[in-house]
């Protein structure tokens, strides 16, 4: 303990950035166990779509969008989330949905608008379409 202690004051700087990334690990990994918007796996979302006719919801750009998106995607953009401007997918409000980014971090987002505007199952794809695709999933083209 004496060795810490003279290592910490040694090395201020140092130990202050490690208590601060240690104490947002914590943070956010509570932050993720009490939200109820989830972070799904691949295999989850997989599951949603074909057992439970999940809606998926592709908040990237038109172009992004048509070079690939998971067959029967949504394609709105977060911008118009934001504003409210959910299209087609208010009559699904009670089906599982799963917001889909590029690389599953603006996401987050996105999926607590759709929460607070009355969609009772929202979830996040982990990594996006990037993580989707990199594990050799299906991926439509065009629309």
């Amino acid at each position: 303990m004496q060795e810490i202690m003279q290592f910490a004051g040694n090395h201020t700087v140092l130990s202050l950035a490690w208590v601060v990334l240690l104490v947002m690990v914590i943070v956010t990994t509570v932050k993720g166990m009490f939200s109820k918007i989830k972070v799904i796996s691949r295999g989850e979302a997989t599951r949603l779509i074909n057992k439970e006719d999940a809606i998926v919801v592709d908040t990237r750009g038109r172009d992004d969008f048509r070079q690939g998106h998971i067959s029967g995607a949504l394609n709105i953009q977060a911008s118009e989330i934001k504003k409210g401007q959910f299209g087609e997918l208010e009559k699904h409000k009670a089906a599982p949905v799963i917001v889909v980014c590029a690389t599953g971090q603006s996401a987050q987002e996105a999926a607590a608008k759709l929460y607070a505007a009355g969609f009772t199952q929202v979830s996040v794809l982990k990594d996006g379409i990037s993580g989707w695709s990199g594990e050799n999933l299906p991926l439509v083209r065009g629309k």
